[in-house]
């Protein structure tokens, strides 16, 4: 198989220090952000209600109605860019509840959504090494830490604002120092206890399957809590995501309630109750003794490696299966 010459696009991020006059475009950008994507979710759960569907264009035909309106006039006193792009945002996260693959979009919390706004091409210009934004009268004050790739231009620039109050811009570049590469015939199942870093992963396993782990979930548990949080389980996973799609390779996520530590990958069967003091456990069924995190690696594996061949997902039997493997295969079913 031949490596594709296509570059990567990847997000660089640094600080920057606004004016007090360049800080309110986007304080302002953010609150009609929030406003926009709730006020077009409310209108698309509306029309689901009535059994309709709304998609983007329509959305955005209500937006241009929404900014004649008096009481939100001041959507239009910002940038257009980053309304259209909550509207994206909100067309995806509709395509993915209807594809399946995530619940029902929620509304933006004042207090607990991330202040950010997106800018594509039309709401920015970026010259000789300086980013302007849309109806800012001069460039960003940025702190530089790192180059942008040498001849590479912005295509899209996120700014955000942490909960410290600090300021950060991203900017969407293609990055011709990063190519897939060549087509290995390795794969490995990652366990949440793994420490090693996520390059050399990526660069000598062709597909990497890990759990679908949600840390805020698992917090309950201190003991799983902390070994996620020494393993860097959230940072790690973003990493592979980003490096996998950069170099060409498969990352396939398997349902977090997958036994992969319980589990025999020798014969199949299912041990019960198994806290996580437990590093390593003898096998009732075929007398295997099994390293906890070594095993649930090759139960990832396998698991991942069945829904990479058929194009499903996997889900645990609830019950113990005396001997016979506790994964199930899960055909998506096609949308009504």
């Amino acid at each position: 198989m031949g490596v594709t010459t296509g570059h990567v696009k990847r997000a660089f991020k640094y600080r920057f220090h606004p004016t007090d006059v360049q800080a309110a475009e986007p304080s302002r950008a953010f609150g009609c952000v929030r406003k926009v994507y709730n006020l077009a979710l409310a209108a698309r759960t509306e029309a689901w209600a009535r059994k309709e569907r709304v998609n983007y264009s329509q959305a955005s035909g209500m937006l241009t109605v929404w900014k004649k309106t008096e009481e939100l006039a001041f959507l239009g006193e910002v940038s257009s860019v980053p309304l259209q792009q909550c509207l994206r945002h909100l067309q995806a996260a509709f395509s993915n509840f209807f594809g399946k693959r995530a619940k029902y979009p929620r509304f933006k919390s004042r207090k607990k959504s991330r202040k950010s706004a997106e800018y594509t091409g039309s709401g920015f210009r970026f010259r000789d090494g300086k980013l302007t934004l849309a109806k800012m009268a001069g460039p960003l004050d940025i702190v530089w830490s790192r180059p942008l790739p040498e001849g590479s231009l912005p295509s899209m620039v996120t700014v955000s604002q942490d909960a410290a109050g600090r300021w950060f811009v991203s900017l969407l570049c293609e990055d011709p120092n990063v190519v897939p590469l060549p087509a290995v015939g390795t794969a490995l199942g990652i366990d949440a206890g793994l420490d090693r870093l996520t390059t050399r992963l990526v660069r000598e396993n062709q597909t990497l399957v890990i759990e679908n782990l949600t840390v805020r979930t698992m917090v309950k548990n201190r003991g799983l809590a902390r070994a996620v949080s020494d393993a860097a389980w959230r940072q790690m996973r973003r990493m592979l995501e980003h490096e996998a799609a950069w170099y060409g390779r498969d990352l396939v996520v398997v349902d977090r309630w997958f036994p992969s530590s319980k589990l025999c990958s020798h014969c199949g069967s299912l041990a019960g109750k198994m806290p996580l003091s437990v590093r390593a456990w003898t096998c009732e069924g075929c007398g295997t003794i099994h390293d906890r995190d070594v095993n649930a690696a090759k139960n990832l594996l396998a698991a991942g490696r069945a829904v990479a061949a058929c194009g499903a997902g996997v889900r645990p039997q609830r019950r113990t299966p005396g001997g016979q493997s506790a994964m199930k295969q899960e055909t998506p079913r096609p949308e009504p």
